[in-house]
């Protein structure tokens, strides 16, 4: 396919009204449409078929009709369009990136990281047909016994509205990859960054028809692509509440799933700590992306030495931080995603001020603009020290000694992400051994992800599995034992 022949990604038109997948691998009417509203401006971005559990189960059909034949292609052919769909998706990077911040209300740069990302994962799973899919064992004479990894046939990606791009597309590529059919439910808040985008890549690609299904959706779709019997595993990101239905539902019909939920994590700084590197890095983990984010920094634990200064700075930050719409490229807060979400976020700081915290910035909105917040005097049991806010607060909280920074790090039912801030690596890492998280960072902050590298949570934050890097082929595959003779052997019997 030549320059000309090739077309934008982003297009209205091709998905209006409509849903992607069926049995040829196209656009194709809903019965049931909705229209999609930019959360800075409140204006209709696009229109957008919306799934049905009917919808869903014929989606689910056809994957798995599809799915036998793009297993049994050539690895390297697998391989050959993960890498198209990933070069398609680095030439329409900025027209990409700036539909992504007007549907998810998130910056520019973070929108233009969200395209970069989702590209490279799918060159880090192009190179997963190309890798050994199995293990010879040992085993008596005459017999060859090995191990290797088959597909599970259907995978149901479900994916949330923070980091839609990213999040759809960390279990859609290897999944791809590694043989299965997807059929991927994006949010319908973000169905274009989501999904959309996901399938005109692939269009463009060549991924054989039926492959992949997208079909946004409320929660019964979502119910649905649990449901169906083709799909033989579920990755769900999202809430723990969410999370916890697509758990118990799956685990009632047998199936595979891999839960990435919330989290309430904690940055710890010690009194050694450089304050103007802990306050960027405590402000960064509070409000990027309007704190809408898994990994985002729910508490701040202090040394209370430096707890008054570490909260001077962070209200400096906080009121010199520029609110507005994202689009503009010149703000570094944008939007919450919904009115649902800011009345969420204002009544755990209005219901935390009540019980004793201090108020020291922000707590004001305009529309969907909640201004970046500063609480301190934040105690076990506030709100705001207990509940993951998904809001752009920084929840402050004095400490005495190592051990304490330690219990209330650990008090809480979560256990996705940590940090520790302080001069001596190892004292640092010392109490970062005794944190309760599948994701642990050393003189860094609590967002971070790479794309190579295992990330899951334990406790309310996951069901204690990983996605990423090394752990890919074991999440998207199976085991299956096969022993071979040259002939068959009676028995004793």
């Amino acid at each position: 396919m030549t320059d000309s022949q090739r077309t934008a990604l982003i297009d209205h038109d091709v998905w209006n009204g409509g849903l992607f997948g069926g049995a040829d691998g196209r656009w194709y009417a809903a019965d049931q449409t909705r229209d999609v509203i930019e959360p800075a401006t409140g204006e209709r971005l696009t229109n957008i078929g919306v799934a049905r559990a009917a919808d869903v189960a014929r989606a689910a059909k056809a994957a798995a009709a599809a799915q036998p034949a793009w297993a049994a292609l050539a690895p390297r052919e697998r391989a050959a369009v993960l890498r198209r769909a990933a070069a398609a998706l680095e030439r329409n990077l900025e027209d990409a990136a700036r539909y992504i911040a007007r549907e998810t209300g998130g910056i520019l740069a973070k929108a233009q990281l969200e395209v970069a990302e989702a590209a490279t994962q799918l060159h880090i799973a192009a190179a997963l047909p190309l890798q050994p899919q199995g293990l010879l064992l040992p085993s008596t004479a005459g017999r060859t016994s090995y191990a290797r990894r088959v597909a599970h046939g259907v995978v149901g990606v479900i994916s949330p509205f923070n980091f839609p791009l990213i999040l759809s597309m960390r279990s859609v590529a290897p999944a791809l990859a590694m043989g299965n059919a997807v059929v991927l439910k994006p949010d319908p808040q973000t169905p274009v960054s989501g999904g959309f985008l996901i399938a005109r890549a692939f269009e463009e690609a060549g991924l054989p028809p039926g492959v992949l299904q997208v079909v946004p959706g409320d929660a019964d779709a979502g119910a649905a692509v649990v449901e169906a019997p083709e799909v033989r595993m579920i990755a769900f990101t999202g809430s723990t509440a969410a999370g916890r239905k697509v758990g118990e539902l799956a685990g009632r019909l047998l199936k595979k799933v891999s839960l990435e939920l919330g989290g309430k994590n904690t940055l710890i700084v010690l009194e050694d700590a450089d304050l103007d590197v802990a306050a960027s890095n405590a402000a960064f983990g509070a409000f990027f992306h309007q704190g809408q984010i898994c990994m985002a920094t729910g508490r701040i634990v202090a040394h209370r030495k430096i707890a008054a200064e570490l909260t001077r700075r962070l209200i400096d930050k906080a009121q010199t931080l520029p609110v507005g719409d994202p689009a503009s490229g010149t703000v570094a807060i944008g939007p919450l995603i919904n009115e649902r979400q800011l009345r969420g976020v204002d009544a755990i700081v209005r219901a935390s001020i009540e019980a004793g915290a201090v108020l020291e910035a922000g707590g004001t909105f305009e529309r969907l603009f909640y201004k970046p917040t500063v609480l301190s005097n934040v105690q076990p049991g506030m709100r705001a020290f207990d509940e993951e806010i998904f809001g752009p607060v920084a929840v402050i909280t004095p400490f005495d000694s190592d051990d304490e920074a330690v219990e209330l790090a650990n008090r809480t039912e979560y256990g996705l992400a940590c940090a520790v801030i302080g001069a001596s690596v190892a004292r640092a890492s010392a109490i970062g051994e005794r944190l309760k998280c599948g994701l642990l960072h050393i003189n860094g902050q609590t967002i971070a992800d790479e794309c190579v590298n295992p990330f899951g949570g334990r406790g309310d934050s996951g069901n204690g599995g990983s996605m990423g890097g090394p752990a890919d082929p074991d999440e998207y595959t199976q085991w299956q034992w096969v022993t071979v003779k040259s002939t068959a052997e009676r028995t004793p019997f």
